[in-house]
């Protein structure tokens, strides 16, 4: 990758990425621990998520509670 692409990139990312940082204390490990056997954390948080925002809207139609 020239000089030139690898500006481009850095450019890119500072611009259009974002990053969310998860602190996990001592009472968390077995969720780090979980979490560290995924092979894709990315992915595998971001599946999560979307699971969850697919079920609340689900349950919006029924008017129960989340």
């Amino acid at each position: 990758m020239s000089d030139a692409q690898k500006r481009a990139v850095a450019k890119y990312r500072k611009n259009n990425v974002k990053t969310v940082a998860v602190a996990f204390y001592p009472g968390d490990a077995d969720l780090l621990g979980w979490l560290g056997e995924q092979q894709n954390k990315t992915g595998y948080i971001k599946r999560l998520i979307r699971e969850d925002m697919e079920r609340r809207a689900g349950d919006a139609g029924t008017g129960e509670d989340a």
